[in-house]
């Protein structure tokens, strides 16, 4: 749960700190005091994305510090696991720039807003205002289902099959496009395979051609160079070369060799000299011989060259990719020859995978089915607590071709009246009925997951009376399994709160302060008396005050 929030600079707030506990924690203050901001800092702490306006003006940035204990154990398995240290505590932070940029850290060690938000996923749960709006639109309705079905692991099997489905459904279509097409495709296809066979190419051949077309086209100043450097290492008529005068140096040497270790050791440096000698004067002579070419064979390496870059205009830009393009056509036509056996497989295997999602798919429509018969129990039990005694919850359900979330199409209605005909939620409840049927929602779906905090908003928004004490006792109730947090401006719902927060705004030296104070009963009690008759506190507000703090909590 949520122990401590701290907050610097952010918005209308300089500094605050406040501790949340066990139960209902109740936030009371008038408007534009900072109480959204204070959801806002929340949010910000658990990895929401914030602008740099969030930073109060002035401040160079806004500082927001968070402490949760007695974590769910996935959570406190997912930080471990993390890296963040296996304790049941968790410290977050988080520092927001006034030019936008955030720094988060858990426990101390650096994190991202990702590993933040994938952390804090399963610590706080936030309804506001929003969420009745959300509850309207039907595209929200199976998921709620889903939740309260308890249906994910068998969802996740459905849909693994539903997507091999796809895959064999979409390889079907491709290989039944038009015959012509088919055809025409083939042809084309055996066209460029013939063409690159017939090339007869070989990697590397491009860089072969072209050495041997440069050396044909220096023939006459490679020989004479290759002619000059054979004299000079062979000899001639009128000189020794260079090999001749290392072979006589090295019989020299050889007669002192056992003279002197030095002269052994200088005797086999030039007996070393000398065979290299011998062998560059060989490849010399080899490389002379070689230069011998056909006149017409420098016609042939061009008109070899000139195939090669018509066929990397249309294949590849080297040899090696040419040749794996003629693979990939061999292989796309074997496909097309092969398409009617190949068809007949993959029928088959998309009947039996038809078969098997739809299985999976009646088996998902029953569990949601079910599902509905005992959420509607406990939300129809919470409403007629909430004082609408009269809704008639129904699910509009229909069946319809398999897709990503099974075959079914929900839509919650409901009679908010005796003898009315149920209707879409958004065509027949009031903001305040869509309050309160909101909250019979979560409160039916309070123990499907691990979450320890919940948040609720203003969620007395257009109730009052027997109606909002109602809402307050179902908040109470709830908070026995969990802490539960409230914004409210009903004293019905504040009078039931274990720790009673008032948020106030001041305004000093020109600037706007907003404090947070946690009430003593003193104090809860004025501030419930204010909340009942206004600026005017009477001895008969305040008296009132006492009792419903005293019936609260009898």
């Amino acid at each position: 749960m949520l122990c401590e929030l701290q907050i610097e600079n952010v918005a209308v707030i300089e500094k605050a700190s406040v501790h949340f506990r066990r139960g209902l924690n109740v936030l009371t203050g008038e408007t534009g005091a900072g109480k959204s901001i204070l959801i806002d800092s929340i949010m910000a702490i658990l990895g929401s994305r914030t602008s740099r306006e969030l930073v109060r003006t002035g401040a160079q940035k806004a500082v927001i510090r968070a402490i949760f204990r007695e974590l769910p154990a996935s959570a406190a398995k997912q930080a471990a696991d993390a890296g963040y240290g296996d304790s049941d505590e968790l410290m977050l932070y988080r520092e927001i720039s006034a030019e936008g940029k955030s720094v988060f850290r858990i426990n101390g060690l650096p994190a991202t807003g990702t590993a933040v938000r994938e952390l804090c996923s399963g610590l706080i749960a936030i309804h506001g205002q929003n969420d009745s709006h959300d509850l309207v639109n039907p595209a929200r309705h199976l998921a709620l289902l889903d939740l309260f079905a308890e249906n994910q692991d068998l969802h996740g099997e459905y849909y693994r099959v539903y997507r091999e489905l796809c895959g064999v459904k979409k390889e079907i279509d491709r290989l039944n496009v038009d015959e012509e097409q088919k055809e025409k495709r083939a042809e084309l296809l055996r066209y460029q395979i013939q063409e690159i066979e017939d090339a007869h190419l070989s990697s590397g051949e491009e860089e072969t051609l072209l050495e041997r077309r440069t050396r044909i086209r220096h023939a006459q100043s490679i020989a004479q160079q290759l002619g000059t450097a054979y004299e000079a290492m062979n000899g001639g008529d009128d000189a020794e070369g260079a090999a001749g005068l290392l072979g006589a140096a090295s019989a020299a040497l050889e007669q002192i060799r056992n003279l002197s270790v030095e002269f052994g050791a200088l005797c086999d440096r030039v007996n070393e000299l000398y065979y290299t000698a011998r062998d560059a004067a060989s490849e010399i002579a080899s490389q002379m011989e070689a230069g011998d070419f056909d006149p017409g064979e420098l016609d042939q390496i061009e008109e070899r060259l000139d195939l090669l870059y018509r066929l990397k205009q249309k294949y590849g830009e080297d040899e090696t990719e040419i040749l794996t393009y003629a693979e990939q056509a061999r292989r796309e036509l074997d496909g097309i020859e092969s398409s009617e056996e190949r068809l007949e497989v993959l029928y088959e295997q998309q009947t039996a995978l038809y078969e098997q999602a739809r299985a999976l798919a009646d088996r998902l429509t029953q569990t949601r089915l079910d599902a509905f018969e005992s959420m509607n129990a406990e939300v129809t039990q919470a409403l007629a607590f909430l004082n609408m005694p009269n809704v008639r919850f129904v699910l509009s359900h229909k069946k319809g071709p398999l897709a990503g979330a099974g075959q079914d199409s929900v839509e919650f209605l409901v009679s908010a009246n005796a003898g009315e005909e149920p209707r879409p939620l958004g065509k027949v409840a009031s903001g305040g009925e869509l309050s309160r049927i909101m909250l019979a929602l979560k409160s039916a779906m309070a123990d499907k997951d691990e979450i320890g905090t919940v948040i609720y908003d203003e969620i007395d928004t257009g109730v009052s009376g027997l109606a909002a004490a109602r809402i307050g006792e179902k908040l109470h109730q709830t908070s026995k399994g969990r802490q539960v947090i409230c914004i409210t401006h009903t004293a019905q719902i504040a009078a039931l709160a274990d720790t009673h927060l008032l948020i106030e705004k001041q305004v000093r030296d020109g600037r706007t302060f907003t404090q947070i104070t946690e009430l003593d009963n003193d104090a809860r009690a004025s501030v419930l008396a204010a909340m009942i008759s206004g600026d005017k506190v009477t001895e008969l507000s305040l008296a009132n005050a006492r009792e419903m703090l005293r019936a609260a909590h009898a």
